[in-house]
């Protein structure tokens, strides 16, 4: 009868998770899908008490010397999600709990989730070839030295562009009036997109005139190693439409977003979500001068109205983790292929090993040499494991030879960007070797790398 009972509430669970599109639920142990589905740290053989313990422990840590007012953990490992957590608070009002629904804005992991991903999706299709050049895709732009600048260097970061350019400011004279035809305190018919509640209105062409503009007469270094830059990421999405006839959006959601059932990952998640489920940023004291709250705390990718390859994004953990397990799993996701095992290989493997690079394109490595100072993720994440940090706080990675996925969602930057006790603590990483260590005590040995390697 107990057996009985507990089977009816198990399907009682998978049913309520499938009515609210979240994801299905197993006990079963040794339990192996190409779907994520929800279970418990017993099924993938991992200690549950000494797992959330050590959690717990990093996260409150790291809550009370305000590092965060709240995050969101999730961990998985063959398909199943063995750990999901909220903690904290959306603020230090202490107002609004963290939920696992809630939204948060991804920064940078919007370069691997966006941009780099329908390139994939392009390249696939014959429509891009990384050993091109920023001249053939970019021809408006890219002149001079930018023109010979080959795609392959530039999304691994090694191409000499400049690291980043801070639009917002350089509008500005050296009084801090806004120049002729950026931005102003009023609304017209030319100037008529809204980037701040506080009062502020940007040039119908300021994208083309001024951002593109910018990045056209930039410098670019005859040093090529790598140098962290995202400025070509914000003409992807222009890309993306000359080449699908597709807004950069619309591509990316009806390529893999809405197939993958990853409905709260998209762009401007303020005009599409309640305040409520979103996350808070930072108190903008210096540009926007409000509190950034549903829309994307990036000062570039505000000025792109929100749609960028830079920053932009928003989503829960989950839907996160869809697109990651999709990538994990060669393509796949649910019994649908997205892309081919040998272009994600392609796009994820270190580009440029012998110039002390550890990128791939567009994706972020493990580093070269491992330090547990400098590193975001594990010690033994495989090295074709990848991922990406985001400015706010957030995180992302996938070891594919480990079947392990990490995501990790917070706000630090609220209320103020100036707060690095994230790195200082080593939350992320502290987290993320748990987990290895776990597996490791769970099954006496496990994979590292392609090399097969085992370690008792």
């Amino acid at each position: 009868m107990r057996s009985f009972l507990l089977s009816l509430f198990s399907l009682c669970t998978v049913l309520s998770f499938a009515q609210e599109g979240q994801l299905t639920v197993t006990e079963q142990p040794n339990y192996k899908t190409d779907a994520l589905v929800v279970g418990t740290p017993a099924s993938v053989g991992i200690d549950g008490k000494i797992l959330s313990h050590g959690i717990e422990e990093v996260m409150h840590q790291a809550m009370d010397s305000m590092a965060f007012p709240g995050g969101v953990v999730l961990l998985a490992k063959d398909g199943v999600v063995f750990y999901q957590k909220a903690f904290g608070y959306h603020t230090y009002a202490k107002e609004n709990q963290v939920q696992l629904t809630d939204i948060y804005d991804l920064a940078s992991v919007t370069k691997t989730t966006a941009a780099t991903l329908a390139l994939m999706k392009l390249y696939e299709d014959g429509l891009f070839d990384p050993d091109k050049t920023m001249g053939d895709y970019f021809p408006d732009i890219a002149k001079g030295d930018k023109k010979d600048l080959v795609m392959r260097d530039v999304l691994a970061h090694q191409a000499g562009l400049r690291a980043w350019i801070p639009y917002w400011s350089e509008s500005q004279r050296k009084n801090g009036k806004y120049r002729w035809n950026t931005v102003k305190a009023d609304s017209s018919r030319r100037f008529p997109y809204k980037i701040s509640d506080s009062g502020l209105w940007m040039h119908k062409d300021f994208k083309e005139k001024k951002i593109y503009k910018m990045i056209k007469k930039s410098k670019v270094s005859d040093e090529k190693k790598y140098l962290y830059s995202g400025l070509t990421f914000y003409l992807i999405p222009d890309l993306v439409e000359r080449l699908t006839g597709k807004p950069f959006d619309v591509y990316l959601r009806e390529s893999f977003y809405q197939p993958l059932g990853a409905t709260t990952l998209g762009f401007k998640a303020g005009e599409h979500f309640p305040l409520e489920r979103i996350v808070p940023t930072e108190v903008d004291t210096f540009f926007r001068m409000q509190t950034l709250h549903g829309v994307v705390h990036d000062e570039g990718a505000a000025m792109m109205l929100g749609v960028s390859g830079n920053a932009g994004l928003f989503s829960d953990a989950e839907d996160l983790a869809k697109v990651y397990q999709m990538l994990q799993n060669g393509g796949t996701y649910d019994g649908k292929q997205y892309l081919k095992p040998e272009t994600i290989e392609e796009f994820t493997k270190v580009q440029f090993s012998e110039n002390d690079n550890k990128r791939g394109m567009g994706f972020d490595k493990p580093l070269l040499e491992y330090s547990e100072t400098a590193s975001s993720v594990a010690k033994d994440v495989s090295p074709r494991s990848f991922g990406h940090t985001g400015y706010t706080g957030t995180l992302v990675w996938a070891d594919p030879d480990n079947d392990v996925l990490f995501v990790f969602l917070s706000n630090r930057v609220h209320p103020s960007r100036n707060n690095s006790k994230i790195y200082q603590l080593n939350v992320r990483p502290r987290i993320h070797n748990l987990v290895y260590e776990l597996i490791k005590a769970g099954k006496g040995t496990y994979t590292i790398g392609y090399r097969g390697a085992q370690e008792d």
